[in-house]
């Protein structure tokens, strides 16, 4: 059975989330609204009434409902108004210290939340790891940057790698659950610190591998690995993820670059297996660059570790720069420049050799 994120009609004080969505929308009524996933449900975790202008009672309404290691949604009323009627902020909030499991439950479902509130009413959107993220400060930093071409903040590059990378679903409170495009099983906690090791550099080879019937990605292997090992750490008849510390020079320069390895040995896997890998591996992947912060420089999808070679990962990790030094190679550079020629194919005829 594949993983899905369920969302039941939210029963709220008599009333569903719907109800109390609209009862919002139509007047002014609650300042704020903390919506919160219990039981894989929408439910209305606290609201607030206006008493002040907007920006007067934002931090005293906003900030006891941010909970250190729990996300959650919070709808906050603006005093200004559009044609649809009055204006909101949509904060998302992640905490640092949740669990994965949690992080990737909310990120999901938030696409939900919002189509089921309006689009429409929802004046800015921002996502939050620290509180500062999300106090007024914080806001009215983060529509100075939206005003200006500035770089973004680190919390705004995460919610743009997210809107990018988001599920979509067409689902609403009404039905009763949501089926998600791919497959985001939790990963156990040991292959989460297995990773945060990785990411600190104590070890450079990480194997996953999905556990079906507890639908969970379980830690396979860490054996220190050099690039001449790789090929043996792919296994022949089952697929696998790996991650791979791939240190290298380059242009005189000594490099490591963390590589992406999906490998599928071809239809040696059954269907329900290589269904599970493909649908799995995205969220993966979205949650180690984003959760964990591991930056990840190559993805690569192979079936047969024998592709692993030495050559084969620089040309997939510097495909431009090696693709210009085989096409200007022949003519010397200036004296002192780093490195030599790096040609890995035979000379094409009326090539000369070095």
């Amino acid at each position: 059975m594949l993983a899905r994120v369920c969302c039941h009609q939210a029963s709220i004080s008599g009333n569903d989330v719907k109800d109390i969505f609209a009862t919002a929308k139509s007047g002014d009524q609650y300042r704020v609204l903390k919506i919160i996933i219990e039981d894989e449900q929408l439910t209305l975790g606290a609201s607030r009434k206006a008493s002040k202008k907007w920006d007067q009672e934002y931090d005293s309404l906003v900030l006891p409902l941010l909970e250190d290691g729990v996300p959650c949604y919070v709808l906050y009323r603006l005093d200004s108004t559009n044609n649809q009627g009055y204006e909101w902020i949509f904060l998302a909030w992640s905490p640092d210290h949740a669990t994965v499991r949690h992080k990737m439950l909310y990120a999901a479902t938030r696409a939900t939340l919002k189509k089921e509130f309006g689009g429409g009413h929802i004046k800015e959107e921002i996502f939050g790891t620290t509180k500062d993220d999300l106090n007024l400060s914080g806001y009215k930093k983060y529509l100075t940057s939206q005003a200006a071409p500035l770089p973004l903040t680190a919390a705004e590059e995460e919610l743009r790698q997210i809107k990018l990378n988001e599920v979509q679903t067409d689902i609403s409170v009404d039905t009763k659950q949501q089926t998600l495009q791919g497959v985001a099983f939790p990963i156990h906690k040991d292959a989460v610190a297995a990773l945060e090791r990785f990411r600190d550099k104590k070890i450079n080879y990480v194997q996953l591998v999905i556990d079906a019937e507890q639908e969970l990605i379980r830690l396979c292997n860490t054996e220190p690995t050099e690039v001449k090992d790789l090929p043996m750490r792919i296994p022949k008849d089952s697929a696998r993820y790996h991650f791979f510390l791939y240190k290298h020079s380059h242009e005189g320069d000594y490099l490591e670059s963390t590589v992406f390895i999906y490998s599928m040995p071809g239809y040696k896997c059954s269907i329900r297996e290589r269904m599970l890998y493909s649908s799995c591996k995205n969220p993966l992947v979205d949650m180690v660059e984003n959760n964990l912060h591991i930056e990840i420089e190559k993805k690569l999808e192979i079936d047969n570790g024998d592709d692993l070679t030495s050559d084969f990962l620089y040309e997939e990790v510097h495909p431009k720069q090696h693709a210009h030094k085989q096409a200007f190679a022949k003519p010397k550079g200036p004296a002192g420049k780093r490195g030599g020629r790096r040609i890995t194919r035979p000379p094409a005829e009326g090539e000369e050799e070095d």
